[in-house]
C-alpha cells in the first residue's frame, strides 16, 4: 500500500522562463497521495567550471527520483558534455531506461509511465543560455524567441499572465515577478499546488546558477498586493458597454 501510494506522489507546477537577459525557473514543493501532503525538492542542480544546468520534472515521483539517480551517476563517473542539448540527451536515456524497467508494472498496477522535463542551463560550448521541454518519451523541443516560457504540471491558470506581458525583451525580474504571479494563480485554485518555492536564477555567461527558495510568509504581501490591483483593475474599467445588455433587464 506505501509503495502504492508513493507512486501516487506527483509534481504539479514546475516554470522555465528564457529572455535575452538569462533564465528564470520556479518550481512549487508540494506533493499529494491521496489526502497526505509532503514537502519534496523537485528542482535538481548541477553546475562546476563553464557548467550549470537545472533539471525539474511534472510526473510520478518513483519515475523521476530513479532517472536523477540515474543521471547523477553518470555525472559523477566522470561523463562530460559541452553542449547543452547533448545532456538533455542523456536525461532522456535515462528516462527510457526507468521505461524498460518500471513502465510494464506500473501500468500494470494502473498508473501510466509519465515524466515530462524542463532543463534549462549554458555548458561549455553554448553560445548562450537554453531552455528545453523534454517528454516521456525522450525526445525534446527548445524554445526560442516565440515561445519564452514553459510550464509543467498544472498550467491552465497560470498562463494568462506570461502570455500578455512576458517577450524576450523581459529583464529577468520582471520574469521572475511574472513567474510569481502566473503559481500564485495556479495555487490559490489548485490544492496540489504550494508552499514553498525554489527559484532558479542564470544570467547568460556567468556559469553561475543562484537558488533560493521562498515560503509563504515571504511572498503574502506580494499576493495580497496582486489580488488587490487586480480588484481595482476591474472596478476601473469602463461600464457603458454593458448598458445594452442591462438596459434589457426588467
Amino acid at each position: 500500500m506505501f509503495f502504492r501510494s508513493f507512486k501516487r506522489k506527483k509534481m504539479t507546477y514546475c516554470l522555465g522562463i528564457k529572455v535575452k537577459e538569462g533564465l528564470v525557473a520556479i518550481a512549487d514543493t508540494r506533493i499529494t497521495a491521496g489526502t497526505n501532503t509532503t514537502v519534496k525538492r523537485k528542482m535538481y542542480v548541477t553546475q562546476k567550471d563553464n557548467y550549470s544546468m537545472f533539471i525539474m520534472t511534472s510526473g510520478l515521483r518513483s519515475v523521476r527520483d530513479k532517472a536523477v539517480h540515474y543521471f547523477e551517476e553518470l555525472i559523477n563517473d566522470g561523463a562530460v558534455y559541452d553542449r547543452l542539448y547533448k545532456a538533455v540527451n542523456a536525461f532522456g536515456e535515462q528516462i527510457k531506461r526507468v521505461a524498460e524497467e518500471d513502465r510494464a508494472n506500473l501500468e500494470k498496477s494502473g498508473f501510466k509511465f509519465n515524466l515530462n522535463t524542463i532543463v534549462g542551463g549554458q555548458l561549455r560550448e553554448d553560445e548562450d543560455h537554453k531552455l528545453f521541454l523534454l517528454y516521456s518519451e525522450g525526445n525534446w523541443v527548445e524554445l526560442d524567441e516565440g515561445s519564452p516560457y514553459v510550464i509543467i504540471g498544472n498550467s491552465g491558470q497560470g498562463k494568462a499572465i506570461l502570455n500578455r506581458v512576458l517577450n524576450e525583451e523581459s529583464t529577468m525580474k520582471q520574469a521572475l515577478k511574472a513567474g510569481f504571479l502566473s503559481f500564485d494563480s495556479t495555487r490559490v485554485s489548485n490544492n496540489d499546488v504550494g508552499f514553498p518555492i525554489d527559484v532558479v536564477l542564470y544570467k547568460k555567461d556567468s556559469f553561475k546558477i543562484v537558488q533560493h527558495r521562498y515560503e509563504e510568509k515571504d511572498l503574502r504581501e506580494i499576493s495580497e498586493i496582486w489580488a488587490d490591483k487586480l480588484k481595482q483593475a476591474l472596478d476601473d474599467i469602463p461600464e457603458e458597454w454593458m448598458d445594452q445588455s442591462f438596459d434589457k433587464i426588467p
